[in-house]
């Protein structure tokens, strides 16, 4: 083993065991330590980094070989992630029992709620734009004037009982309920659902969060109430009151959460190669435009309102008639929701968002791209040799052709598909309703996130189609 110093804060011990060469595994090691002072940029060990054997428990070791001899060497078991580090140390006997008569004296007491005012989160936020960045400021939102209550809910318990007990309101009372877990995640199955959570790797049971760490609540249940914020929008005074913790809480796991699956699926490469997406095009798609690599089109969330006139006329929308955010979203034929682009004031058109994006780059020559009328960017993809599908403008006095329709109806037959799609994000209500300004800070995450979450349900394309 290399005489390097061990990497663990706080640890002056030498020598110890490499990082594993499993991303998975390695992420784990480097959530673990708690290593680096930016909350949301990990700290990246490099090749003589150590993590030394004082932090690894007496069952991570192998304690046989496969000829059921006791090994030679100390060998680490596959899965194993380091535990044991000063912030972990098991309290003295003394303070065990201190806490162990706190809580006996606790549950004699009745339920009480201690409410107290806590300062609101600052309200600025920023939208970019075309052209300049601009500030937004909201209104005192309906949200926002509740008060943050800054002392845990307490349980209640029944003195002598052993049963566990839980939250109110958690993810263990769905487990057999398919029909609770759709209506709060939009999931179909509880075994759905576990799949997603399991697709941000381990990295999930070791968050640093964005205000205090969380311990009265587990990382499932966490998970849960997030996605229960995005699908029904629930206020935090209502969380707080499901789940048994304090409104602040709630805001500090809902901030981190997002955040935190943002960066872990935007890792994923959701672009398909060109092969991949014809070969899962519905076969009538593939007839009649079978060079298609993307359906295109521009959504719309309502935000409430700005403060100050600037950000109120970037962000109004003559379109939706009020102040929304704007995003583009591609899907391929086959139902793949493959392109989400940041969001950007609901003054921005469609063209100025497709100039800002990378979508002339990303697709091959010999594509061809199907959006609405609206997007007239056949210029802007001219070099790139990739073809835009779009219906022909009517123009006044002149009359199509009847091969000019005949195409238009095929164009807008599939073109549907990518209105379905979002349509089906749309079923998360913190698209649909005004966003508060704090939610208008996360809004490229959320509907990522939104939009993500459609590839984990069912694909709403029937391969006739």
């Amino acid at each position: 083993m290399p005489s390097t110093c061990c990497c663990v804060p706080g640890c002056n011990k030498r020598g110890g065991h490499t990082f594993p060469t499993d991303l998975n595994q390695r992420k784990a090691w480097i959530f673990a330590i708690k290593r680096g002072s930016d909350r949301y940029k990990v700290w990246e060990p490099n090749k003589h980094s150590v993590v030394c054997g004082s932090h690894f428990k007496d069952d991570d070791y192998c304690q046989e070989t496969v000829f059921g001899t006791a090994p030679l060497h100390k060998r680490l078991k596959k899965g194993a992630v380091p535990s044991i580090f000063y912030w972990t140390v098991e309290s003295s006997p003394n303070i065990q029992a201190r806490e162990e008569r706190v809580k006996s004296r606790d549950r004699k007491r009745k339920l009480f709620f201690t409410e107290s005012k806590c300062i609101e989160e600052e309200e600025s936020m920023c939208i970019p734009d075309i052209g300049n960045d601009v500030e937004i400021d909201s209104y005192d939102q309906s949200e926002n004037q509740q008060t943050n209550e800054c002392s845990e809910v307490k349980i209640p318990q029944t003195i002598g009982t052993q049963t566990p007990t839980y939250p109110m309101f958690c993810i263990e009372k769905f487990m057999t309920d398919s029909a609770g877990i759709h209506f709060y995640t939009g999931l179909e199955t509880y075994s759905r659902f576990q799949l997603v959570l399991r697709s941000l790797g381990p990295a999930a049971y070791c968050l640093n969060y964005h205000g205090h760490q969380v311990l009265n609540l587990s990382v499932e249940n966490q998970f849960f109430m997030t996605i229960m914020k995005l699908r029904r929008h629930t206020t935090n005074f209502e969380l707080s009151r499901l789940f048994g913790i304090s409104e602040n809480t709630v805001t500090n796991i809902v901030l981190t959460w997002i955040r935190f699956i943002y960066l872990q699926w935007k890792e994923i490469n959701i672009w398909p190669i060109r092969e991949l997406v014809r070969y899962f095009t519905p076969a009538d798609f593939r007839v009649k435009f079978p060079t298609t690599r993307l359906i295109i089109d521009g959504t719309e969330c309502p935000i409430k309102k700005p403060k100050t006139p600037k950000a109120q006329q970037a962000t109004f929308s003559t379109y939706r008639n009020r102040n929304t955010v704007k995003a583009l979203i591609g899907a391929s034929p086959g139902g793949l929701v493959s392109y989400i682009s940041p969001v950007y004031a609901g003054s921005t058109s469609d063209r100025q968002i497709v100039e800002r994006s990378n979508l002339t780059s990303i697709c091959d020559p010999g594509d061809s791209l199907m959006a609405d009328k609206g997007f007239t960017i056949q210029d802007l993809f001219a070099t790139s040799d990739v073809a835009i599908n779009i219906p022909t403008f009517f123009k006044k006095k002149n009359r199509m052709s009847g091969e000019t329709v005949i195409n238009d109806r095929k164009i807008a037959s599939k073109r549907v598909h990518i209105e379905r799609i979002i349509g089906l994000a749309k079923t998360y209500k913190i698209l649909t309703e005004p966003m508060t300004s704090t939610e208008t800070k996360l809004a490229t995450e959320i509907i990522f996130i939104c939009f993500m979450l459609c590839n984990f349900r069912p694909c709403i394309v029937s391969p006739n189609a």
